[in-house]
């Protein structure tokens, strides 16, 4: 099993993040609100900006991290400052994630503007979504909590691939 990201690794992470902030405050002419950083992301996701509200947040893997330092380093964390910044300009779906205004600040980085990076992720722990039983007109299926709670929230309807049926929960 991979361990976390020590201390000096973190300060590491956040001495970058504020590199990265500062430099876009450079080109930008205008100042940036220093969010809160933490390493409390788990999963297959390496790095993850979250805005809610006002309040906005850089999430980092500190168990990917540790696996990949170098290239987490040098690509997650300039990915997730360039969405903070874009958000901060742009505001919330306003324009694409990795649209154009992303890309750009991504290449002032002097980083690749790429979305993700396939890694061998063994070793890492993985959170386990619960699945939840549905049914079509031809079989069972089992659906992830997420496209559950979309479907109770009425923002997600999902048909079956084979019958084209709707799925439906399977309350027995």
């Amino acid at each position: 099993m991979i361990e976390p990201i020590d201390e000096s690794q973190c300060q590491q992470v956040l001495e970058r993040t504020e590199y990265y902030i500062a430099q876009a405050e450079e080109v930008l002419e205008r100042p940036f609100e220093r969010i809160p950083v933490l390493f409390d992301l788990s999963g297959t996701t390496a790095g993850m900006f979250r805005a809610q509200g006002r309040q906005r947040e850089i999430r980092f893997n500190p168990w990917i991290f540790a696996k990949y330092w170098r290239v987490n380093l040098e690509g997650t964390v300039p990915h997730e400052v360039a969405h903070y910044i874009v958000h901060e300009i742009h505001g919330l779906g306003k324009v694409r994630p990795h649209g154009e205004e992303w890309q750009a600040l991504m290449h002032f980085f002097g980083a690749a503007p790429e979305v993700t990076f396939k890694a061998d992720l063994e070793g890492i722990p993985q959170r386990r979504q619960r699945t939840h039983p549905y049914r079509c007109d031809c079989r069972q299926h089992q659906v992830s909590t997420t496209r559950h709670n979309r479907i109770l929230r009425g923002t997600g309807t999902y048909l079956c691939r084979y019958c084209n049926g709707r799925l439906v929960y399977n309350v027995c």
